[in-house]
């Protein structure tokens, strides 16, 4: 459990083809992540047991549920059933801020 994070103690972690991702707070049941694209980076479609809301902090995205796709802009934000597939391409670059419920593990593993 991380129940306190501020911005500037914690490292992006490279992820490789223009994506970095941040652990926020969390604990059992909640946590949130900040993953920052460069311009034209892509979230490849992926799905997982874990319930997501996605929520624009800059830049623009577009952003794939399912068989739906989403133009997003900073302050939009979408919900992804757990075991939805999902991804996104990044527009311009930016930050998402992801909530996963529950807690990823296997971030912080």
């Amino acid at each position: 459990m991380k129940e306190f994070c501020h911005p500037d103690s914690e490292s992006w972690i490279e992820l490789g083809n223009g994506q970095r991702r941040k652990i926020c707070a969390y604990n059992d049941h909640a946590m949130a992540v900040q993953v920052n694209f460069d311009d034209g980076a892509i979230g490849a479609l992926h799905q997982h047991p874990h319930t997501q809301i996605s929520y624009v902090l800059s830049g623009e995205f577009t952003y794939q549920v399912e068989e739906k796709k989403f133009e997003m802009r900073t302050g939009d934000s979408v919900v992804v059933d757990g075991g939805k597939m999902h991804g996104c391409t990044c527009v311009k670059a930016g930050t998402l801020l992801d909530i996963f419920s529950p807690m990823r593990e296997d971030f912080i593993k």
